[in-house]
């Protein structure tokens, strides 16, 4: 018996194929993280990220107009401080004439359109390299007194124009915390992007590489989640939604899929997820050796994430794929 049932026949033409295209990508969806490092005029390459560059401030003023004109609206910068002003409570991460805060501002200042989503947590800031505060004697991540840090390094950030709080430290309670700090100081209108699954993930070595932000010591198995887990995830969702979260993150992307389904389904809220710098680096070392069509690969992975649930993708692609977009 011939089928009567024929799904191919929704295929038969690419009119037919994107008149029914259940997922979409557009520039909207990114946002794009960029590596800031101090100096005038320099532009140095990630030797493990091909394509991606520390630009000192005038040079990622740049890069974000070039983004701009490609529509892309939403950037995260990562600084990489000088060790020499690193100490154990991150001071340097609430300097309004720090490194990292006059950048912001100046962004705001010249792209007053763009959104601006930073980084909370300290280990940029920190002498020991770790998203919170180390007990010196038993090493220990002091969850409470990393509050406190928090607190004002997300307030600095407010006052130099962010208009999005990416708390990416993964203690516990930072999330109401902040959005305390925020009201009682008249930023009740700055959002919140909690990394509500944030994964102790090797997919990371390339940003660490970019910004030489690993641990001292230890790793970060304390604070961020174990890969095997997807229940806590939404353990972590329900309590970010309770505290004040305004979007929801995962991170990493690509090897989490499920997970950012998860979270799609149990919540209102936005989700994003962060497409890392392993991720990158893996396609473009497969594209570099001719294993994979690196654009094609890309663009793929892009919509996989998207399909999964993500309203939003931080994405070293972010700057490749608006160019692939707008050649349609």
């Amino acid at each position: 018996m011939l089928p009567t049932h024929r799904p191919r026949r929704n295929r038969k033409s690419e009119v037919i194929r994107n008149m029914v295209q259940e997922t979409n990508l557009t520039t909207n969806d990114f946002i794009y993280p960029l590596f800031l490092i101090e100096g005038q005029n320099q532009t140095i390459e990630v030797s493990s990220m091909p394509g991606i560059y520390r630009f000192t401030a005038d040079r990622l003023i740049d890069e974000i107009g070039q983004a701009v004109a490609l529509g892309i609206k939403a950037f995260a910068p990562f600084p990489s401080i000088n060790d020499a002003l690193k100490d154990r409570l991150a001071k340097e991460s609430a300097n309004p004439e720090g490194l990292y805060l006059k950048t912001v501002a100046d962004i705001k200042r010249q792209f007053p359109d763009v959104v601006i989503m930073t980084d909370v947590a300290m280990d940029p800031y920190s002498s020991d390299g770790h998203d919170g505060v180390v007990d010196a004697e038993s090493g220990e991540i002091l969850n409470d007194a990393s509050l406190e840090v928090l607190g004002q390094m997300a307030l600095a950030q407010a006052r130099a124009g962010a208009d999005i709080i990416g708390p990416s430290d993964m203690m516990d309670g930072r999330v109401a915390w902040i959005r305390d700090v925020l009201d009682r100081n008249a930023f009740s209108h700055v959002s919140i992007m909690s990394y509500t699954a944030k994964y102790a993930s090797a997919f990371y070595g390339p940003f660490r590489d970019a910004l030489d932000s690993a641990p001292k010591k230890g790793d970060k198995k304390s604070y961020q989640m174990n890969p095997a887990n997807k229940r806590e995830a939404l353990r972590e969702l329900a309590l970010d939604e309770q505290e004040g979260a305004d979007m929801v993150m995962v991170k990493p992307a690509l090897s989490y899929l499920d997970v950012i389904h998860a979270v799609k389904e149990h919540t209102h809220l936005p989700v994003t997820a962060y497409n890392v710098s392993g991720e990158y680096a893996m396609i473009k070392a497969a594209a570099q050796n001719g294993w994979v069509d690196g654009e094609k690969t890309m663009m793929e992975v892009l919509l996989s994430i998207k399909r999964a649930g993500a309203d939003a993708i931080l994405t070293y692609f972010a700057k490749e794929a608006a160019e692939v977009l707008r050649r349609g």
